[in-house]
């Protein structure tokens, strides 16, 4: 074999497996929307990479993921959710912010969206039903909601002698109106104090509201801006010694008192494994979707249950 010919074959030997990697599929790009921040949801994203790794997908290696937060400005998140779309993602995650959800929902019918909501799907008409979703949505519902009446039983057993019980409630949840209907059903004769904040300084004004009268008891509703806000919420509490529940246990982690709800982390890694057992093979989504729900009333003390939420069908 000649030199020059010898050089010619060992340098497209050296090309191939350049060419090899150009062949190749592109890595599938998972879009993850929330309205909230990166920082108190760090334990959150670390079950969401869990809940995909458990499928058999590593970020880097096979799955890429593009994170938009919305930092608590909602308004950002239409133009976030089209970010995402010009990105070609294969598929959006949405995992405790229906803001987001509902971004998504408004930007594209075709892609799918696996969410996790506090309230009933149907009732909020997210989907067409439970078992038949249809659209391009499916996903998880923490029954936020329906504990709320729970909560306010377990706050009264708490705090015996108050002869108040106020509710802090966010104006922009989607599940709001929802959670103060229960709570006044559930009232029997006591009536129920509904404060709403939705900035910093309103949740200040609204503790100032509640200790300008004795004997208060604090129910605060689910809310992801109370979630990104919650150590100045049991700052306060605390500074005021009033008694107080929260809805997720990231609360009484922060020094909150108790908590009773869902363990939203691992919701996430449920929403995660959920949507990676994904298949492209249809344009609608009619796979069930899941109740889901666990307690938590004390720090270090959980109890949980869940169903598995089937995933929507990725179209490409």
């Amino acid at each position: 074999m000649k030199r020059r010919e010898f050089i010619t074959l060992v340098g497209g030997a050296a090309a191939w497996p350049l060419v090899a990697r150009a062949q190749q599929a592109p890595m599938p790009v998972i879009g993850f929307l929330h309205s909230g921040s990166p920082e108190p949801y760090a334990n959150r994203v670390a079950a969401f990479r869990k809940g995909l790794s458990e499928a058999g997908y590593v970020e880097g290696q096979n799955v890429a993921i593009e994170f938009r937060w919305a930092e608590g400005q909602d308004d950002r998140l239409p133009d976030l959710a089209a970010d995402l779309i010009r990105r070609r993602v294969a598929v959006i995650a949405t995992p405790a912010s229906t803001p987001a959800l509902l971004a998504a929902k408004a930007t594209t019918t075709t892609i799918p969206i696996i969410f996790a909501v506090a309230a009933d799907p149907v009732a909020m008409g997210l989907v067409a039903s439970l078992n038949r979703p249809g659209g391009n949505a499916t996903g998880v519902s923490f029954l936020f909601v329906e504990l709320v009446s729970k909560q306010l039983g377990m706050l009264r057993e708490l705090a015996p002698g108050a002869s108040r019980f106020v509710a802090l409630v966010g104006p922009q949840a989607a599940t709001a109106d929802a959670v103060v209907k229960d709570l006044q059903a559930m009232a029997l004769g006591l009536p129920i104090e509904i404060l709403r904040a939705g900035t910093g300084r309103e949740i200040d004004a609204a503790f100032a509201n509640l200790v300008q009268k004795p004997g208060g008891a604090l129910l605060v509703a689910p809310d992801p801006f109370f979630t990104n806000r919650r150590a100045q919420i049991v700052t306060l509490a605390a500074r005021h010694v009033l008694p107080a529940i929260y809805y997720v246990r990231e609360f009484p982690e922060t020094g909150g008192l108790m908590s009773y709800g869902p363990n939203v982390a691992n919701g996430f890694q449920l929403t995660a494994s959920s949507k990676a057992r994904s298949r492209p093979t249809c344009r609608s989504c009619n796979r069930p979707n899941s109740n889901w729900s666990s307690t938590s009333t004390l720090p270090g003390r959980s109890a949980s249950k869940s169903r598995r939420a089937c995933s929507p069908s990725p179209t490409r």
